[in-house]
């Protein structure tokens, strides 16, 4: 899907009571769209949760995502993923 898409649709879902994060591929784009909490992700198109079948290093991204969508206050937030496994 696309990246801004991805945003906007976020944005809005946000307006309604409902936590997202958008696993963003483009960090360019997330800071122009500004979704409510975006993680920026160094994976290439098509793969925004890395090597399939890499199981732990999805796990960390999926870690990473849900750690964004707990974190307190207002957004926009943007984080660039780190993570090992």
């Amino acid at each position: 899907m696309c990246n801004q898409t991805v945003g906007l649709v976020a944005a809005e879902l946000e307006r309604h009571g409902i936590v997202t994060v958008a696993l963003q591929l483009l960090r360019s784009v997330a800071e122009k769209v500004r979704p409510p909490r975006a993680l920026c992700l160094p994976f290439p198109h098509g793969y925004p949760l890395d090597t399939p079948g890499d199981a732990e290093r999805q796990r960390a991204v999926l870690r990473a995502a849900l750690g964004l969508a707990q974190a307190p206050g207002p957004g926009p937030r943007l984080m660039e993923f780190r993570g090992g496994v």
